[in-house]
């Protein structure tokens, strides 16, 4: 069964940076869409940013021109790239498919504040 590990989560200040990693235990998933997700404590979890097996990226409004998806292919790893944080961004973050079809990780949290 794939797994996925996320990593890089941590608490920083607002404006601060971090970079998120998913690992897969499989190559199969060169061929999918990929997405990380967030969620709130409270709230549903929501779409952040998504990349296609060509390596297209979206976003949603919020993060727009602050959060920047990648992936690397060769090493089975999807990434999340954060800027310019938010208080609004503290959340749990994971990756999956897009649309998701894989069990969810564990996740990896973020938490921004002062």
């Amino acid at each position: 069964q794939v797994q996925l590990v996320e990593s890089g989560g941590g608490s920083v200040q607002p404006g601060g940076s971090l970079r998120l990693s998913c690992t897969t235990s499989t190559s199969g998933l060169t061929f999918y869409d990929m997405a990380w997700y967030r969620q709130a404590p409270g709230k549903e979890r929501d779409l952040v940013a998504s990349i296609t097996s060509a390596g297209v990226p979206k976003y949603t409004g919020s993060v727009k021109g602050r959060f920047v998806i990648s992936r690397d292919n060769n090493k089975n790893t999807v990434y999340l790239q954060m800027n310019i944080l938010k208080p609004e961004d503290t959340a749990r973050y994971y990756c999956n498919q897009l649309p998701q079809t894989l069990p969810w990780g564990q996740g990896t949290q973020v938490t921004v504040s002062s």
